[in-house]
Formats: C-alpha cells, structure tokens, sequence
C-alpha cells in the first residue's frame, strides 16, 4: 500500500517532521519556489540558509525525498501528480493556501506541528477567557507542564524567574567576553551551489554574501547546541543584555535559525540546559535561557495565532513614518550614531544581531521616530535570519513598539542613551554625548526619547509606569528648544 507523501516546507527540516514512527516510512516532497524568494527583500544570507536547509534534508533523505525546483509551489504540486500530507504551516498567508489546495483535492490533510512543545489546541484553553496577556504567567505554566526545572509543585532554587541576576553590563576594558566561540558549520558543496544559484536567481536581496554561519541540519543543530552547552552558556546569563561593539555574538547560542527552520526541537534545547544545571551550571544563566526558549518564543508564536492575522494592523500610537532607504538598505555608513551604525553594520554582515540591539537600538529608534510598525515588522521578518512571519508580529508590534496599546507589554520601550552608555560600549567613541539632549553632540536617543514622551504624554501619563517620565519631561526647561531640535533633525 502506497502511504501519502510529506510535502515539508523550508521551515520544516527537522527530524521530528519527517522521521517519527508515523512518518518515517513516507516519501517527502521539497519544493525551492522561486517566486517565494521574489516576493520580499530578504537578506541574502536567509535565502543561502533556507536553500542549504532544504537541500541538506534532501540529500539526508536519499530516495525518500523528492526535491522539485519551480517557479510556483502550484507548479511543483502538479508535476508531482499526487496528493500530499502537510504540516501545519508557519503564517497565516500559506495556511489561507493550504487550505486553498486541501479543498481542490491537492493537500489530503493538514497535520499538527510538531514544532513547538505546547499544541495550539492546548494554548487556545490556556488562553479562554484572557483580555491581557502576560508571557510570565504562561512561562510558569510550561515550566509546570513540561516538568523543566521543577522541585515537585515549587522551582528549583524557590524562585520563576532569575532575571534580576542576568542584566550585568559589558565588563569594562574589555572589546570581547573572552569566551570560546560559538560552534561554526562547515560549509560544503551545497552550500557552494546555493551561492551560485542565488547569483543566477538574480533576486533583489539586502545584506552581504558571506560564510553559513548557523546550523541548518539536526546534526550540525545538535553540535551546535551541545557547544553552547559545554562552553557558553554559563556566560550568556549574567551577559544576556549586554552589547560589545566588538563581539557581535556574546555569549548567546545562536540557535534560533535551526529552531526557526524546524531543524532542533525546543523541548530537547531545554532539557538539555535543565541538565547542564543538574552538572553544575549557573542556575540564572539555564533559567533566563530556558526562559527565551519554552517562554517567550512559544508565547510568541501562539499568539500570533490567536490574535489573528489583523494583530500586525494595530498602529495605536498613530506612527506612520516611512522606513528610511538608508535603514532599509542597512547602510551603517549614513549614520553617525556609532550604536546604530555598528548594530546595521553588522545586520548587513550576518543577519541577525542579539534582542537588547534589536529591541533597544532598532526598535527604540523607530519608536522614536514613529515608524510605521506594520513595515517594521516586515522588514524585521525579511532581514533577519531567524525572522519569519510568525516570529514578529508580537515582538514588534507589541513589545516593541507598543503599536497594540499595551496588551502585550505594559510599557513602550523606549529609552534614552544612558540606558545604552550603560549596556554597551559603544558610547565611548561617538561622535554624540549621552547626557545631552540640546545641540550639535546631542544624542538622537536621548533627544529623540523626550520628544517621544512629548508626543505620547497623555498617554504616558495615564500609564503608573510612565507617568513619572512625564512629569519628568513637564520639568525640563529647554523642552521647547529640544522638540525643534529633534522636529528638524535629518541625521541620526
């Protein structure tokens, strides 16, 4: 008897798709859509990983795999010929599709995923009868659930969350952490090939070519994961949140892309750092990162589904400001700001910097300056390397820049540059002075935060969390002549 075939799509590489008791019998399809890679301006590099994603798997899977290069996935379906087995998929666009194809007879049935710990089905429960959500709340929950780092009903060491204990500054005189690097891939003759095909595909990408840099296969995701593990992770904790102008990989794991990419179930990264606790492991450092992994990324992605694809519409701090060429072009040479100039710098060079730069210099600046937050949240999903579709929604338009009016974060994040001299090191060298928010040296976030509150201060105030900040603002007596400033202000 003939079993129906998996057609897995580019964000559904792992083991856990295709090789579980179930599965492991069935002929897989791949499809390399060129109209896919058309249809945005993504960073070159996210092409690169997604190809060799694919390919690899394919290769891997020997006879099993059907690998079809097409300008449309239609296309792909029909020189196939039989109906096919899906997951379900990552965005509410291809989930519209395949539904499309299921009721044209192309798609038998749409299956679960296997991606995330916590089933959709099981969050929709938790989430009955919610009007505000808080990831603490649901992060306790899945530490109750999935028995990860768990003293019977209590947390080991008596205590959620540690994340007091990991908000240490850079440590001063140093340009590095001084720690073993992360683990690199090596890369082979299809990743050579896939850097070909892209020159040949012609396609309208951002960021600079350079060498694969993230794990892409369950094997190079279990090497990477184990490094981190052994050499990293306790560094990352006390660290998380700090930035060196020189170390654009701190201690961090990097092992969003394989995560992203389907290829490392979140349930095996959390397990593992629960037991490098069990060995001896800083019980901080495995908790904020589990924290990141079974909490906010599971969090993320459920609500992406529950809040609906009209969630990215939310704009209620009215920000309508066009995305600048020079910020969507990463062009690190436009800016003076040395914490923006570094933080594209290095966005153009690998596609994908840690979330204190994303969330305190790229959001905080666009908050600012009122960028529109439905482009931002495209540009998030398409220049970073781990960003998808499901992965920005929330962390932009929510938490970064409060565009839902608080359901996801009960504060903008927005701050000045001293939060930035004291978190990074990139202050030191800038050609703009964090104290000053008047003249020519005034910092454009420090300048740009008061005439943020400015613009916002009803709203703020209403806020207990930022009312302070308002009457603050309401106290300054240069507030007139730093609103002009900043109304004029052309370079950042």
């Amino acid at each position: 008897m003939t079993t129906t075939a998996l057609w897995l799509f580019g964000d559904q590489l792992g083991p856990h798709f295709h090789s579980t008791a179930e599965h492991s019998g069935r002929d897989v399809l791949i499809v390399e859509s060129a109209a896919v890679f058309r249809r945005r301006r993504f960073h070159r590099q996210k092409v690169q990983l997604v190809l060799s994603g694919m390919r690899h798997l394919a290769e891997d899977l020997g006879d099993r795999a059907t690998y079809l290069r097409a300008d449309t996935y239609r296309e792909a379906l029909a020189e196939f010929g039989r109906p096919v087995l899906v997951f379900e998929p990552t965005s509410h666009a291809a989930a519209a599709f395949v539904a499309k194809l299921h009721d044209e007879g192309l798609v038998e049935d749409v299956l679960p995923t296997p991606m995330f710990a916590l089933s959709r089905a099981d969050f929709t429960d938790w989430a009955k009868g919610r009007n505000q959500f808080r990831m603490e709340t649901f992060y306790r929950e899945q530490r109750r659930r999935f028995e990860i780092l768990m003293d019977g009903e209590q947390p080991v060491g008596g205590q959620w969350n540690l994340d007091a204990e990991n908000r240490e500054p850079p440590p001063k005189g140093q340009s590095t952490l001084g720690i073993e690097p992360p683990w690199w891939p090596d890369e082979d003759d299809i990743d050579r090939q896939v850097r070909h095909d892209i020159d040949e595909m012609n396609l309208d990408t951002v960021g600079a070519d350079g060498p694969r840099r993230f794990a892409v296969t369950a094997d190079e995701a279990a090497k990477a994961l184990a490094h981190f593990i052994e050499h990293r992770l306790d560094t990352f904790g006390p660290y998380e949140d700090a930035v060196l102008a020189d170390d654009w990989t701190m201690a961090h794991s990097l092992l969003s892309v394989p995560l992203n990419l389907g290829v490392l179930h979140p349930l095996d990264v959390v397990y593992a750092a629960e037991q490098a606790h069990r060995d001896g492991a800083s019980l901080a450092a495995v908790e904020g990162f589990i924290r990141q992994v079974i909490g906010w990324r599971e969090y993320v992605w459920h609500l992406y589904w529950h809040l609906g694809p009209d969630y990215r519409d939310n704009n209620q701090l009215d920000a309508h400001t066009t995305l600048p060429d020079w910020f969507t072009d990463l062009d690190s040479d436009h800016v003076d700001a040395a914490c923006l100039s570094q933080t594209l710098r290095d966005l153009h060079e690998h596609g994908w910097v840690h979330h204190i730069p994303r969330l305190m210099i790229l959001g905080n600046h666009a908050l600012q300056r009122g960028y529109d937050p439905a482009a931002l949240t495209d540009w998030f999903a398409t220049v970073f390397v781990d960003g998808f579709a499901w992965v920005m929604p929330v962390n932009v338009i929510g938490m970064s820049q409060h565009a839902d009016g608080g359901l996801i974060a009960t504060k903008p994040y927005a701050s000045g540059g001293a939060y930035l001299h004291r978190m990074t090191d990139y202050c030191g060298d800038c050609s703009y002075n964090p104290k000053k928010r008047l003249d020519e040296d005034a910092c454009p976030f420090t300048a740009g935060y008061w005439a943020f509150v400015h613009r916002h201060r009803a709203r703020l105030a209403a806020n207990n969390r930022t009312a302070r900040q308002v009457s603050s603002m309401n106290r300054l007596r240069d507030l007139d002549d730093v609103l002009e400033q900043e109304a004029r202000r052309t370079q950042f």
